[in-house]
């Protein structure tokens, strides 16, 4: 083989072994999110965390919630940034100069190269800003533009070849002349430092301070130590890879080791002794492989400006990932470190490498299929498959059971030639023959699948099942048979949960808590403080991990991963919660997994391959929140406009500008720690939100008055240590304001001056036409009395009159009588044969019976009977005689001829033909009663 191929086959051979790394985690921000185009030059942050970068667009800024893009000042391609202070400087396209933020959060442009009239060559672009002192460096590839922030001028260092790069050094100023070599700037001029062939025909990345020397590195040749004016191949372990791939960019970290990042494969990780800690690329975790920037932030995450994307490497970060390279491994149920060995039992088999190697993972031949399980027993190592059950050492598998499914395998404490092992099929005995494990029969009478399963005094055996619940399962002495098989009552069953002994403690988990198994009462417990590993909202599954290495009990929930822990100084337990969400971490749900591995690191198995978790890394950083933007929006001409706010002053705002919107962050880039946020509108939402990841929050419509917004967050366990607010008023509709309330007052006064005014005159009306009415009343009372005194007067006049009439009747009557008996008397006397001595008599009665007495009395009679009658007829019919007015005066008495005859002292003959008369004189029809017409007079 060629000796020139070595190094090609050495890369090769590089890469396959990189694809097995684990490496810190990596966050991805494609143009898509970030909202600019695909190439990013350079990055940069502020004080307040925030990040900066230098896009093919414009400005991005992230405040690790939100991209924002600031469009390049001349829509050209924004090469490079710095920021100085409260200043963003930037350099593009025949043009620099620096944004500032203004009250509202809001970045303006400012440019500087239009201000001092640089006069910039035919296609020049600014590549490269660097500070010193109260200088900032402007960097084209044909000249320096030095601008003195004191006095506000510029001085110009040109050259007639290439300046690829500058670089500060300290407190000095370093750059190279293609062909020519590298200078260093000393007061405002060029001084060559080496003139060295290297120097010359080599484009230099960047220039190091190294241990008191500068050290050079180069695009394709590696570093060299320049020292005592003396260039020297600096002798790495890392030069094989060096040597072969072109470094465009680099950066020198605060804990002196180097990210090199290459043209077409990634980033190398060379620590400060030049070995390889890590070589990451797109088959890795990268989103691209061409770096055209590295930056590292005050988190120690470094950030890399790819050809495609950014992405942020988080170093210092306790956790290590590793993804199995396109699936190839699958998901990983279960976990041990063995004999210096580090397994992982997935859904595709047994994977092995050795422990602190960078090899890939290599199948144990035979067992292919899902892993259930991985459990050391006297230093034997046992795996539990699909297939069945193996025992392994290093890279060999032993087939010992051929029952499928082996979920697990216990010892059991009075047998230790017998191992109990939960399969699909129930449970099954494992016996050690002759120093070999070898299936040796099924426990009958129980055939439920044992997923989970503890034994508690030797033959009690507890089955927990997803769907049936959870058993007591009694064995005989020999292993055998099940002699009696109870379902516990106590707990219920359901998904997710699972059974598992912790320090001789039989525990069944579910989403109520952690129940603990009292053999004296004979059912589950909740047990307070064990449940306290997760709360019912954030139970995503009741799986325990027991890891007896470190006598820790670990579950798994929504928002992290706890474990149950003693302390180091007593005999006291407290619980401790790692930031893990499950919606970063990649569960196997249902099948979390944790082991230990060495130096208090655990590795916890997901779908996507494991996760190293380094318990001495984790700490709570302090952080705070900011309100980074607030806006307001209100409709205006038919459309809705959008107006921002400052945060630092009160907002006053009109009635319809009642939509707000707040924008808040935690600059926080840590991929695993998660910023959640909580909220509340003091003054109509005066509770705080549910915690969420939404980094924003919009109000609609708001009615008047005043308000405080407060934000607070929290990263993992940590609240953030302020809380922030903004107050605002909305002002009331102008029918609701104070003038107006003036106004309706005077107009409340006036009307009801005027309903006074008219009540007044209209109970003054009421009052009158009641006066009137009770006047009218008395008067009608006054009238209904007289006209009742009347009808009194009436009915006694009434009865006067009928009195009188009875006696007149009675008078009538008794003249009548009297004349008739007179006139019997007298016929009597008559036919008497003396009549001379009885003419004096009958004389005496003839002077009676004619007697005018009479007749005035019953006139007089008659006249207060019926007052004025005879002088009505007497008036009507002025012809009639006394006798005529008599004999009317009986007709009104409705008296018959036969009755008046005795009055007038005649026969009834001639009582006829008198009314005969009295008719002629009256001139009465024919047809006309005589009786009728005098009754109606």
């Amino acid at each position: 083989m060629p000796i020139k191929q070595l190094p090609i086959l050495f890369i090769l051979f590089f890469c396959v072994l990189v694809n097995g790394q684990e490496h810190p985690p990596i966050q991805i921000f494609t143009p898509n999110e970030y909202g600019g185009e695909n190439q990013n030059w350079s990055i940069s942050q502020s004080k307040e965390k925030h990040i900066y970068v230098a896009n093919n667009k414009g400005l991005l800024v992230f405040n690790g919630a939100k991209w924002v893009l600031y469009n390049s000042p001349n829509q050209t391609i924004v090469r490079s940034v710095n920021v100085i202070d409260e200043l963003i400087y930037t350099g593009c396209y025949r043009e620099f100069g620096f944004w500032k933020k203004n009250s509202l959060g809001i970045l303006n442009y400012t440019s500087l190269s239009s201000k001092l009239k640089i006069s910039f060559l035919e296609d020049e672009e600014i590549w490269n800003i660097i500070h010193v002192d109260d200088f900032i460096l402007f960097q084209s590839l044909k000249r320096i533009y030095v601008y003195n922030q004191r006095d506000d001028t510029c001085s110009i260092i040109s050259s007639n070849t290439v300046l690829y790069k500058v670089f500060k050094i300290n407190e000095g100023v370093y750059f190279q002349k293609t062909k020519e070599g590298v200078f260093e700037i000393v007061n405002g001029k060029a001084r060559l430092v080496s003139n060295h062939p290297i120097l010359k025909e080599n484009l230099l990345v960047n220039i190091f301070n190294h241990q008191g020397n500068l050290l050079f590195q180069t695009e394709d040749n590696g570093f060299y130590i320049f020292k005592d004016n003396t260039l020297i191949k600096w002798d790495i372990s890392a030069n094989e890879v060096l040597l072969n791939d072109r470094i465009y960019s680099s950066i020198k970290l605060k804990d002196q080791s180097f990210i090199l990042g290459t043209i077409s494969n990634g980033i190398l990780h060379v620590t400060s002794d030049g070995d390889i800690e890590h070589y990451i690329n797109q088959n890795n975790g990268l989103s691209n492989n061409t770096v055209l920037s590295v930056f590292e932030d005050v988190d120690n995450n470094v950030w890399l400006g790819l050809e495609n994307g950014i992405n942020c490497i988080n170093l210092s970060s306790p956790f290590t990932i590793y993804n199995g390279e396109k699936g190839k491994i699958g998901s990983v149920n279960t976990s041990i470190l063995f004999n210096n060995y580090l397994y992982i039992g997935t859904n595709q088999g047994l994977f092995y490498k050795e422990i602190n190697s960078d090899n890939q993972f290599k199948l144990v031949p035979g067992t292919q299929g899902a892993v259930w399980c991985l459990t050391n027993i006297d230093n034997t190592l046992f795996c539990g498959n699909n297939s069945g059950t193996f025992i392994i050492n290093g890279a060999q598998a032993q087939f010992i059971s051929d029952i499928q499914g082996t979920w697990n395998i216990k010892t059991i404490s009075k047998n230790n030639k017998l191992l109990l092992q939960g399969n699909y099929n129930g449970l099954n005995i494992l016996e050690n023959k002759h120093g070999q494990w070898v299936f040796k029969n099924k426990i009958e009478g129980f055939d439920i699948s044992s997923r989970y399963f503890e034994i508690l005094n030797g033959t009690d055996v507890f089955v927990s099942h997803e769907y049936k619940g959870v058993f007591k399962v009694k064995l005989d002495a020999n292993y055998t048979k099940a002699i009696s098989v109870l379902k516990d009552t106590s707990v219920a069953q359901g998904l997710k949960t699972s059974l598992i002994k912790y320090h001789n403690q039989l525990l069944y988990t579910q989403k109520e808590g952690v129940f603990k198994y009292d053999e004296i009462k004979n059912r589950f417990v909740r047990d307070s403080i064990l449940s306290g590993l997760f709360l019912k909202e954030q139970f995503t599954s009741g799986k325990l991990v027991f890891i007896k290495e470190t006598n820790t009990l670990w579950s798994f929930s929504l928002h992290d991963i706890s474990y149950f822990a003693p302390f180091k100084l007593s005999n006291s337990y407290k619980i401790n919660k790692i930031p893990l969400p499950s919606s970063l971490r990649n569960d196997v749900s249902g099948y979390e997994n944790i082991s230990y591995i060495n130096n208090n690191k655990y590795l916890y198995g997901n779908t996507l391959g494991y996760i190293i978790i380094d318990l001495d890394k984790l700490n709570e950083k302090p952080h705070k929140v900011n309100i980074d933007l607030i806006s307001k929006g209100y409709y205006k001409k038919n459309s809705f406009k959008t107006e921002f706010l400052d945060p630092s002053t009160k907002g006053i705002f009109k009635n319809n500008e009642n939509n707000l919107e707040f924008n808040f962050s935690v600059p926080e880039y840590d991929k695993y720690l998660e910023a959640e946020y909580q909220y509340k509108l003091e003054g109509i939402y005066n509770f705080w939100s549910k915690w969420s990841t939404q980094s924003n929050a919009l109000f609609e419509n708001l009615p008047f008055g005043e308000y405080t917004f407060y934000v607070k967050s929290r990263i993992g366990n940590d609240v953030s240590e302020n809380i922030e607010s903004y107050s605002f008023k909305i002002d009331p509709p102008w029918y609701l304001t104070k003038v107006m309330f003036g106004v309706y007052f005077i107009l409340v006064a006036l009307f009801s001056l005027f309903m006074h005014t008219v009540y007044k005159r209209y109970y003054r009306k009421q009052r009158e036409k009641l006066l009137y009415k009770t006047q009218r009343d008395l008067e009608l009372k006054e009238l209904e009395n007289k006209q009742q005194l009347m009808r009194f007067n009436n009915e006694n006049l009434r009865q006067d009159i009928d009195n009188k009439n009875r006696e007149l009747a009675i008078s009538t009557m008794s003249l009548i009588k009297k004349n008739e008996f007179l006139n019997n008397i007298k016929s009597e006397l008559q036919k008497a044969q003396d009549q001379k001595s009885l003419k004096s008599v009958i004389k005496i009665i003839d002077k009676n019976l004619n007697n005018t007495d009479d007749w005035h009395a019953f006139e007089e009679a008659f006249n207060n009977a019926d007052q004025d009658f005879l002088k009505k007829i007497k008036s009507e019919h002025p012809s009639l005689t006394s006798n005529d007015l008599r004999l009317c005066a009986y007709l009104r008495l409705n008296l018959s001829s036969k009755e008046i005859a005795p009055l007038l002292n005649i026969s009834s003959r001639s009582v006829e033909v008198k009314r005969y008369r009295l008719r002629k004189k009256m001139d009465l029809p024919h047809e006309s009663s005589l009786t009728d017409y005098i009754l109606e007079i």
